[in-house]
């Protein structure tokens, strides 16, 4: 895709949705963490209802310690892998506890050290929480940067890369979230809804479809 046309690629996602954010429920650096490490192989939705009942309870990492790793569990259970989700939120709260005086560190290096936290939940809490210009490629990202031609790779780390390079500056606080959002409701990943997609013309998918 060529610089102009990725400006109008964006420009479009941030006509119809001026100020992105995330679908995950969350008020503190610590709530979205947590979230997100939920968020593994789950849905959003799936998350945000086993949050509901646990942020009520428990939304510290003194809290969510003295629940437990079993007292976690019985607000976990509904999610997938919950079992070891359990174990390294325990751990995470533990070391937020002692090493940075329970607060979210705002630096790359010492959330991935965190259990259960790499790349993309990193950039996530970078982006999403403190307002830096990161780019978290999960599936949907992938995707789309692949079958638009915005920023082809071979692994979600090429992708990354890729779309930092080539995203104007203007964009990349929101490129985050516009491109999730596009790959979870409009360019889907087994019959992509080109027939609604803002950017169709833009695209360089072959196999377009008439969805809508």
């Amino acid at each position: 895709m060529k610089p102009a046309q990725v400006q109008q690629f964006f420009e479009r996602l941030r006509e119809v949705d001026p100020s992105p954010t995330t679908e995950l429920n969350y008020k503190t650096p610590f709530e979205l963490l947590i979230a997100v490490i939920l968020s593994a192989q789950a849905t959003d939705v799936g998350v945000n209802k086993a949050t509901d009942r646990l942020y009520p309870v428990a939304n510290t990492p003194e809290a969510i310690l003295a629940l437990g790793e079993d007292g976690l569990k019985d607000y976990i259970r509904t999610i997938g892998l919950f079992n070891s989700k359990a174990a390294n939120i325990i751990k995470t709260c533990r070391i937020l506890i002692e090493d940075y005086a329970s607060e979210v560190p705002q630096d790359r290096a010492a959330l991935e050290a965190l259990p259960g936290v790499g790349r993309k939940t990193a950039n996530v809490i970078l982006n999403t929480a403190f307002g830096l210009p990161t780019i978290a490629v999960d599936t949907h990202i992938f995707r789309v940067s692949n079958r638009t031609g915005l920023a082809p790779g071979k692994t979600p780390l090429a992708v990354e890369k890729k779309l930092l390079k080539v995203v104007p500056g203007e964009f990349l606080q929101d490129a985050h979230h516009w491109l999730i959002l596009h790959g979870r409701y409009t360019c889907i990943a087994r019959k992509p809804r080109c027939g609604a997609c803002i950017v169709r013309d833009l695209c360089a998918f072959k196999d377009k479809t008439d969805a809508d």
